[in-house]
């Protein structure tokens, strides 16, 4: 399972022009699932980045968590994650997750996430969305449960 996850101050995703989803102060995560990932790959990753220190303390030194400074999630599906462009000019998507794994891990991930207490968002699976964000920072990092980043 990978993530793009981008601090923002602010960040939305919305489809056929209608916003379902939006946060002020928080995080947007792009989540990607492939074939072999598990419930272990989503709590993996849902516990690094709840707890990844990020935001900045007092001192502006990124000291604090998205629970530490109470933030939202934003969490939206992104197959393209586990495209491949090694060989080529048109990306393999191979080693992305079908459809139904893809989406039971990525509705688990954001059930948990609610569980944590945090006030989620989310985007529409296998939806084409647009999503707007303010990176605050900017602030971007690459997580995978694998940990090949």
């Amino acid at each position: 399972m990978r993530a793009v996850v981008q601090r923002v101050s602010s960040s939305k995703v919305t489809v056929n022009e209608n916003t379902i989803g939006s946060i002020n102060k928080g995080l947007l995560v792009l989540l990607g699932v492939t074939h072999e990932d598990t419930s272990l790959d989503v709590d993996y990753l849902l516990e690094k980045i709840v707890n990844l220190r990020i935001f900045e303390d007092e001192n502006e030194k990124m000291n604090l968590s998205l629970k530490d400074v109470k933030g939202e999630l934003l969490v939206v599906s992104q197959f393209t994650l586990y495209g491949d462009c090694k060989k080529g000019r048109r990306p393999n998507f191979t080693n992305a997750a079908k459809p139904d794994l893809a989406t039971k891990l990525y509705e688990e991930f954001i059930k948990k996430a609610i569980k944590e207490g945090i006030k989620v968002e989310t985007g529409e699976f296998g939806a084409h969305m647009m999503v707007e964000l303010v990176n605050d920072g900017p602030v971007t990092m690459l997580i995978d449960s694998e940990k090949n980043f």
